[in-house]
């Protein structure tokens, strides 16, 4: 059995973005999920399983200055950090397995697009659902598989969610909004997601 870690240093290694089935030039969902907050631009967000994802270039580029990035892959972290070049050091980067990932501060924003589906056990998705109540000070961003999403995803196995477990899994949290969204991947593929918004309670 690959190593999960290994596994995605391998595809960061060598896979180009435009080879990759996540990859998107704009997060807009994201994006329009996290402006309907009104944020002060000091906020604290952190992107879990952010990767080489754009999410952190637009929120710098819109002025946002307290960003945590994290993500499994060294490699998917050192993409991202040559491709914002000077930028990325305004950026607290964090190379973790989200598992093991034990937070020194509080985070105004959580934000996962496509890193919690990834957790099949339970044991996992509880260990998960632990650490953002103790993380999270108000907003929660999901975004995962829908139930006519993939089943797989980069050779690995998802958990697909639909409103109703996504609500149920996050029970300190207040539902804001659900939304499902075909995501169209490089290659031309559609993937159904599910992106939820979550206020604590």
């Amino acid at each position: 059995m690959l190593d999960r870690k290994d596994h995605w240093e391998t595809v960061y290694g060598t896979k180009k973005p435009d080879e990759v089935s996540w990859t998107q030039d704009v997060p807009k969902i994201s994006l329009e999920l996290i402006h309907a907050f009104n944020l002060e631009k000091s906020a604290k967000i952190i992107d879990v399983g952010g990767g080489d994802s754009k999410l952190v270039d637009f929120l710098l580029n819109e002025g946002f200055d307290n960003i945590t990035v994290l993500d499994i892959s060294g490699k998917a972290i050192e993409r991202a950090q040559m491709r914002l070049g000077e930028k990325a050091q305004k950026v607290t980067w964090i190379e973790c397995d989200i598992t093991e990932f034990k937070p020194k501060e509080t985070y105004d924003v959580w934000h996962d697009r496509a890193a919690f589906h990834f957790l099949t056990q339970q044991d996992q998705v509880q260990a998960y659902v632990n650490l953002v109540e103790k993380a999270v000070s108000d907003y929660l961003i999901l975004g995962t598989f829908s139930e006519n999403g993939p089943k797989k995803c980069s050779g690995l196995d998802i958990k697909q969610y639909n409103e109703d477990q996504m609500a149920g899994t996050f029970q300190d949290f207040t539902k804001i909004t659900c939304q499902t969204k075909d995501h169209v991947t490089p290659f031309g593929t559609t993937q159904n997601f599910i992106f939820c918004s979550f206020k604590r309670k």
